[in-house]
């Protein structure tokens, strides 16, 4: 009788929707919907530059990611989501920012068209409570929108995955919120 219960309380928690994350006062859903697709939280972490908290960063996938190699090597469609804590990033940081993590990780497509394709869809300082969105598709596609605007779309696999090894790679932007993003927290 004993194990009947337990049984039914498994089951009833396995069935119970999964709660929205907090982290640093951000809620972080478990799944979001983008192109019709439901994406899963699949982990998170803070980005911090000089122990200063900048952006709260997530990524959310079709399948569960357990390690780098196996996230660059997905090409299933993938969601980055910042939320920014800092008061102010001006733009100039974040394209910085973006340039050398694509340098560092994906030497080759520095200074290519579709990469500088990508940095000029950031024209606009970032300030507390802004959401940046990077969705990579799985068609090669990389999207950006900032609070919901769509800042435009640069069609490049190679790109892709660029944006993608800037927080998972081996030289990534934060290896704190890399461990976070893979569910390692």
């Amino acid at each position: 009788m004993k194990k009947f219960f337990v049984s039914l309380l498994i089951v009833a928690m396995t069935a119970l929707p999964a709660a929205a994350r907090e982290i640093a006062g951000v809620k972080l859903e478990p799944a979001v919907t983008v192109k019709g697709k439901e994406l899963k939280l699949n982990g998170c972490g803070i980005r911090k530059k000089f122990f200063v908290k900048v952006y709260v960063g997530s990524i959310y996938s079709g399948k569960r990611l357990a390690s780098a190699a196996e996230a660059l090597r997905e090409s299933g469609d993938k969601l980055i989501r910042m939320n920014f804590l800092h008061s102010k990033v001006e733009k100039e940081k974040i394209v910085d920012a973006f340039s050398e993590g694509i340098a560092n990780n994906s030497p080759e497509l520095a200074g290519s068209p579709e990469a500088r394709r990508f940095l000029a869809l950031f024209t606009a300082d970032f300030h507390r409570g802004d959401v940046v969105d990077l969705f990579l598709g799985g068609d090669g596609s990389v999207s950006a929108s900032h609070n919901g605007r769509q800042l435009g779309t640069v069609a490049s696999g190679k790109l892709a995955r660029g944006v993608l090894a800037i927080y998972l790679g081996d030289k990534p932007a934060d290896e704190e919120l890399k461990s976070g993003m893979l569910g390692r927290n």
